[in-house]
């Protein structure tokens, strides 16, 4: 059976796949980090490893592992040799606090919990739920053994993955992604030209939903995964010159910090094919500036980890839609509602809800949580509600507003701050700007402006911005900050700007603070 056939199926795995190209090509090179290499061959047999001895161990298809390391080509064999054994893998990220990681940990209920020595040393003193298995040490080569792997079947409803949310209080959701949701984005995804001539550069966690979105279709078509543990953009360049890659996904405060080099223009990326974005809103002007710049397509990526609906933005096709973030994928149905939860009219601005058959099995353990997310369509269907605002135009093409948490109310009028932050990124001292509403005795809620600047004063950009915003929208502040706070994936964190205003507020508008 060939690729394409294998891809076509309505159901397959991502095992099966890897068995194939290991069968039709052993030596093609599946990961590269850093010095260290593994073959397509290799791999499978280490999969094999992997899932025989979680099958020695008593781990049943449906149980959990989970997984709290740095990228390394350890972490990769056991992610993928636990879906070989029909284990669902709970990735967890490094930079949640101790109490977290031994919360999620818990919670997911996993057999056998894998770490490297960083992580292990800051989660001294925790208690954790269970056996743990260093992958950066002669423990995991002895852990690994040689237990023999008895295939098992994997219905498609089985769980994947568990992802947990990226909460910044309590415990994160586990979001349960089935085999089937994955198979429904590889077989959709694989046609955006992976193939075995795939080098695809990788500089996000392999924890994230975001790495995942072109590390499986890459897997999935033979192609070559170069994994980068931690992103620098020269050295980003620098590896992606001397590695020729084809494919990359990256967030958009990655984009931002490449194309700000001003050695860019002297690295030869003629070979690059595709571009991927997700995770974060992505500039207009800065998906012009990749598309002017940097061979190849870009296609952005707007959707939930829990699925739910998917639109997609080819750049390179619609330059005069790099405002919006595309149009629901084929078989997505994708509706914006209002706060009755009633569907707006064309035109009209809403929260975004959406159907698709790549939808999460719901939030582990959490079936209230699960039901809170849905939206019932008239029809009976049900719908993921996405928390966030936009606008379909006359094209089908979907504009988003903000997340509906962030939406500011000030004085009865509904603000959103994109558009006070699309106003602040014109101003050519404006590097990049968050807009967050904060309290008002007079107001309600009064927008605020968080920027990081080239040069002048907040009072300055204060001025310039209310010359161009209308009377509601008017800032009542400006915080020149050195940086503005992000998640590992580059997530503005609007709420720590909002916790840390309401802590200590400026006693000027002009005030300067620093960010960590």
């Amino acid at each position: 059976m060939t690729l394409d056939d294998l891809l076509a199926q309505p159901f397959g795995t991502l095992a099966d796949l890897v068995h194939h190209h290991a069968l039709e090509a052993p030596g093609r090179t599946a990961f590269v980090v850093g010095d260290d290499r593994l073959d397509y061959g290799e791999l499978d047999d280490r999969m094999d490893r992997v899932a025989g001895r979680l099958q020695a161990l008593g781990v049943m298809p449906g149980d959990r592992i989970a997984v709290c390391a740095g990228t390394s080509i350890a972490y990769a064999t056991v992610f993928l040799g636990a879906l070989r054994a029909g284990v669902a893998v709970a990735p967890l990220a490094p930079s949640s606090t101790p109490e977290q990681i031994a919360g999620m940990i818990a919670d997911s209920g996993a057999a056998v919990f894998f770490t490297d020595t960083g992580v292990a040393a800051a989660l001294a003193g925790q208690a954790i739920a269970a056996p743990t298995v260093r992958l950066d040490t002669s423990d995991f080569d002895t852990w690994l053994g040689d237990a023999p792997f008895d295939p098992v079947t994997i219905a498609p409803k089985s769980p994947f993955h568990i992802i947990y949310s990226s909460g910044t209080t309590g415990l994160p959701k586990g979001i349960v992604q089935s085999h089937a949701m994955r198979w429904a984005q590889i077989s959709t995804l694989a046609k955006l030209g992976y193939g075995p001539d795939t080098v695809a550069l990788l500089s996000t966690p392999l924890y994230s939903n975001t790495t995942m979105a072109t590390f499986l279709p890459a897997l999935a078509g033979g192609g070559t995964i170069v994994l980068m543990p931690k992103f620098e953009a020269l050295d980003y360049l620098r590896l992606a010159e001397s590695i020729g890659m084809t494919h990359t996904m990256l967030v958009p405060v990655q984009y931002r910090r490449i194309m700000a080099l001003p050695e860019f223009d002297g690295f030869d990326l003629s070979k690059t094919q595709m571009k991927f974005a997700t995770s974060a809103p992505f500039a207009a002007t800065l998906k012009a500036d990749v598309l002017a710049r940097w061979p190849g397509g870009l296609v952005e990526y707007f959707g939930m980890t829990e699925g739910g609906g998917t639109c997609v933005l080819p750049a390179h096709l619609f330059p005069d839609k790099l405002h919006t973030v595309g149009r629901p994928v084929p078989g997505h149905d994708i509706r914006l509602i209002d706060d009755e939860g009633i569907e707006v009219g064309p035109g009209e601005t809403g929260e975004i809800v959406g159907h698709a058959p790549a939808t999460m099995n719901g939030y582990h353990n959490q079936p209230e949580k699960t039901a809170a997310a849905m939206w019932t369509a008239p029809d009976g269907r049900q719908f993921l509600r996405t928390g966030d605002v936009g606008r379909f135009d006359a094209d089908g093409f979907l504009t988003l507003m903000d997340r509906k948490k962030d939406m500011i109310i000030s004085g009865g009028y509904n603000i959103y701050p994109s558009d006070l932050e699309a106003v602040l990124a014109q101003h050519p001292a404006v590097i990049e700007a968050a807009v967050v509403g904060v309290p008002s005795d007079a107001w309600g809620e009064t927008p605020v402006a968080f920027a990081v600047l080239r040069e002048g004063t907040g009072d300055d950009l204060k001025a310039w911005a209310n010359e161009r915003l209308g009377k509601t929208q008017r800032l009542s502040a400006v915080v020149v900050v050195e940086q503005l706070p992000r998640s590992a994936i580059g997530k503005v964190l609007k709420r720590e700007l909002r916790d840390g205003w309401n802590a200590a507020p400026a006693p000027v508008q002009t005030a300067t603070v620093r960010q960590s």
